[in-house]
Order: C-alpha cells, then structure tokens, then sequence
C-alpha cells in the first residue's frame, strides 16, 4: 500500500511565498455539557507551531491541554475556531491535512502487542499510507538509535514498559509523519532510556525538520528538548516563550549572598528588614534575600554597616518549575496523572482513522 496523492508539507506556500507553519490553531474554544454543569476545557485559544521546532506544553490537570490536543487532531471537534495543518483548514480537507500527522496518547493503545516490534513499524507504516519495504531503512535506524535492535523480533507483549514505551514512539515515526504529538513520551523510561529518547528527538527536529508538539509533567524532559513552552491553565494560555526567557523573567529579585560574616545576629536583623528566603550554613554562611532595584542596594548598605565582607554574590535563576508554579499557581507534583493501564485489554487495539489521527 503506498502513500496516497497529498499535498507535500514542504511544498505549499503562504500569499506572501513561504511555508505555511506546521500547526495553526485560532479561537478554538470547547465546552463539555451543558447548562450550569457544563465545562469550558478549551477558551479561545490561539496558537502557532513552526516547523521543525519542539514545543512543550504545560498544564496542571483540567488546564485544557489534553482537550487541546485533541482538537488539533481531529478526535475532538472544537465548537469555535480553526486548525490548519500545514496551511490546510482541517474543516476543508481533513484527509489532506492528517496525512502527515501522528500521535502518542497517554492512556491510548499505540502498539499492536501480539506483533514483534519490527512488525509493529511496518504496520503503522502501512497504516500511514507508506510502502513499508521504502522506509526499511528508516526503521533500522529508529531500532539502533532507540536500542531496539535486540527486540526487533519479540513481540511487545513480552516487553517491560519501558520498552513499549520505546516501541510506542518508533511506530508513531515509523511512517514519517512531518508532525507528531506525543503525550508522556518518557514514563516508564529509565534515565539512561530517557536521555536516548530525548536525544533522538533532538536529532529529528534538526536533522528532519520534524515538527513536535511534546507534553509533559517530568520538567526535566521539557527543559532539556523544547525550543519553546506554551502553558496553560483554566482553558487559556498564560505562558508562551523560549524555556530561557521564561527562567530569565521569573522571580529575578533573589540573590544568593555568601560570607563567613554572616553571624546568626546579623541574619536575624537582616530577616527583620528583608525577605529572607533561605539560610544554609557551612564554613562560611549562605543566604536568598528577595531584593530587587533599591531593595538591593539597601541590602548592600545593611551588609556593609554590619561589617560583613561579602565572598560571593549570585542571581538566583529559577527553574522551569518554579516558573510552572509562579504562572499557574500550582505545583508540578500536582500535575501528574495516572499513567497508562500496563496490562493488555482483551480486545483492544490501536486504530487509525481518516477524520483525524486516533491510535
């Protein structure tokens, strides 16, 4: 079975002659019931993914991105607003413009578990409208650089889950899809698995021009591989820049300070005029004080009238969690969500559709 006629993402052209973005979502909203019980998951949303480029997206539960995602690939259908997939209105041609997508859902069935692994990619390949014999080559490559080349012939039921995990990702790439959604692409990996799954993902963006929409409760994961993150919560989006611009305008006012001179006294007057946020003691005494613009130079003159000779002084960076918890209000450990159900369902098996992309 071979790809059928589409138009090539690489191909179409915007008015103004360049290549239309991967993945455009405007005003899409979605409500669930109705009346007073009713729930708005998705509120006027609006969104563009470059090609090429890993997104990150973000959101304590009930923030909307699971139903946003859904959105984009057709398994929910929005009340309001727009997606375009490669410059094609999902509305005009739904055929056309999933023919390039794929997807990896927490929850969902990705794989055929009575198949070896091997067999699990040329299917998907099939599936994609792909000639599995054309691509054989890929496949070997996504074996050696996912270590999978010693299962190639096991069937994924006698896998641990962190190799199905594995596997799970190398069928959604199996095909070639110029752009993947992959939800909790790291549970269930091991560090050493999830340093060659992110490395790999790195490498197809770059390399491939892959397009990646990746979400994620591990921060790690979206700090290390995402260009840029998009947070969400109560339906919107509250956040949406590089992963440095983001560390670099949170709570920028901390200090570290060092000195042996910093007596248990001195701290206390100091805590007594200052938010003092931390206070480590060693061979010589290290405190966070929150103080920005001339707060900190008032923090200078109260370190210099209490003879205190400072050894080192740092601006304190924040990290993408604290970010996350800064701009949402909640904490990345209330984020989390059950993982998948590791036992094989009787009947259960991962399907393709032509309206939007299921598996």
């Amino acid at each position: 079975m071979t790809r059928s006629p589409t138009v090539d993402p690489g191909s179409a052209e915007t008015a103004d002659g360049h290549a239309p973005p991967a993945l455009e979502i405007e005003g899409v909203s979605k409500r669930f019931g109705r009346g007073e019980g009713s729930v708005l998951a998705v509120d006027d949303v609006s969104l563009t993914v470059e090609r090429g480029s890993i997104v990150g997206l973000l959101g304590p539960n009930g923030a909307g991105k699971t139903t946003l995602i859904e959105c984009a690939l057709g398994i929910v259908l929005p009340d309001a607003g727009t997606v375009r997939i490669f410059g094609t209105d999902v509305g005009d041609g739904r055929r056309t413009a999933y023919a390039d997508v794929d997807a990896m859902l927490e929850g969902a069935r990705n794989d055929y578990w009575r198949l070896t692994v091997r067999e699990n990619l040329r299917y998907f390949a099939t599936i994609h409208g792909t000639d599995p014999d054309s691509v054989a080559g890929r496949h070997d490559r996504l074996l050696e650089r996912l270590d999978l080349v010693g299962k190639a012939d096991t069937p994924v039921r006698d896998l641990s889950r962190g190799m199905k995990q594995k596997v799970s990702l190398a069928s959604v790439l199996a095909g070639g899809a110029s752009l993947v959604f992959l939800d909790e692409p790291t549970l269930g990996l091991d560090v050493e698995s999830s340093r060659t799954l992110r490395r790999e993902l790195r490498r197809l963006a770059r390399e491939e021009e892959l397009t990646i929409v990746l979400s994620s409760h591990d921060m790690a994961v979206i700090e290390d591989v995402c260009s840029r993150v998009v947070m969400m919560a109560g339906g919107r989006i509250v956040a949406d820049d590089a992963v440095s611009t983001l560390r670099s305008g949170g709570d920028r006012g901390v200090v570290r300070i060092t000195s042996a001179d910093l007596t248990g006294a001195v701290v206390a007057t100091l805590g007594d005029r200052f938010d003092v946020r931390s206070v480590e003691r060693g061979s010589g005494t290290t405190i966070e004080v929150a103080a920005a613009g001339d707060a900190l130079y008032d923090l200078m003159d109260a370190l210099r009238a209490a003879d205190v000779t400072v050894e080192a002084i740092e601006t304190v960076r924040p990290d993408l969690e604290e970010v996350f918890v800064e701009v949402t209000g909640v904490g990345a450990a209330d984020t989390s969500s059950t993982g998948a159900n590791d036992s094989e369902p009787a009947d259960s098996t991962p399907v393709a559709g032509d309206g939007g992309v299921s598996r």
